[in-house]
């Protein structure tokens, strides 16, 4: 599943080619994805201008000027492909089947976005702008891990009294909005915390350690994903991710990378999910 830093990743890779933009021409060419399209879909996106192009956890947000905003949730294979009058702003993917490509838009300016999902796993939905911090989708969100509304004091306070293991507090999106899997795991071990630890145990310092670890994780990927824009995809056509950057994520039985650490990498389960982590060294 697509975390902060891929959805990001593609909204600024989208910016050029949409924001802006006014949409002279919407082809819509089946009526649902996950869930169904909203009615009118095409019709309601047609001569709307995209003011501007926001993310807010995994969800991307094109703030129309008709007043509403086109949320955009990537479920596993979902991913955008720019075409059209565009050179050198975003690839077109070729390898995105078309026969999986459900909408496609055409810019006054020549651009032309489709959107492919081969599993439709993705959803849409043309929401009020003024409602939606009040839309199920959006209410009860924890802050964005990179604003200055998540820090310190607002991680420890949400861990206060916590015994469920930090692993899985982390997932919660009522804690902290768009974090998943791979980069908790990622962070946990830039932290030095086992993935065990009762959220609620954790020390000021150690929360201090958390906080910072996530933030430069999550920039770090962030710029990853841009400095290699171009080559964006993985073999299974799905969003990719930036393997070469993890220190512990899908490397069970591997040596820890951390300096002096010797370590092997380990994998547990929460909640369903892998955990992976250094037992020498997160703790």
């Amino acid at each position: 599943m697509p975390e902060l830093p891929e959805v990001e990743t593609v909204r600024r890779g989208l910016i050029p080619a949409l924001e802006g933009a006014r949409l002279t021409r919407v082809e819509q060419r089946r009526p649902d994805l996950r869930f169904p399209l909203p009615a009118r879909f095409a019709e309601r996106l047609k001569g709307a201008r995209i003011e501007r192009l926001d993310r807010r956890a995994k969800y991307l947000l094109g703030r129309l000027d008709t007043g509403e905003t086109w949320v955009t949730h990537l479920g596993m294979t979902g991913r955008f492909t720019v075409g059209g009058e565009q050179p050198g702003q975003f690839h077109y993917d070729a390898g995105a089947d078309p026969r999986h490509t459900h909408l496609v838009l055409h810019t006054g300016a020549g651009a032309v976005v489709g959107f492919n999902d081969a599993r439709r796993f993705g959803y849409m939905d043309l929401i009020p702008t003024a409602e939606l911090d009040t839309h199920p989708w959006f209410t009860g969100l924890g802050p964005e891990p990179l604003s200055d509304a998540f820090g310190v004091e607002t991680l420890a306070a949400a861990f206060a009294g916590r015994r469920q293991n930090v692993k899985a507090t982390l997932l919660d999106q009522r804690v902290v909005a768009g974090l998943g899997n791979i980069y908790v795991s990622e962070a946990l071990h830039r932290a030095r915390l086992h993935p065990d630890t009762p959220a609620g145990a954790l020390k000021p310092a150690q929360v201090r350690r958390l906080v910072e670890a996530i933030k430069v994780v999550l920039a770090e990927a962030i710029a990853a994903g841009g400095s290699t824009l171009r080559d964006y995809r993985s073999a299974e056509g799905a969003l990719g991710y930036f393997q070469h950057r993890f220190r512990v994520y899908g490397r069970e039985e591997e040596p820890c990378l951390r300096d002096r650490c010797r370590g092997v990498v380990r994998r547990s389960v929460h909640a369903g999910r892998s955990t992976f982590f250094c037992p020498a060294c997160q703790r």
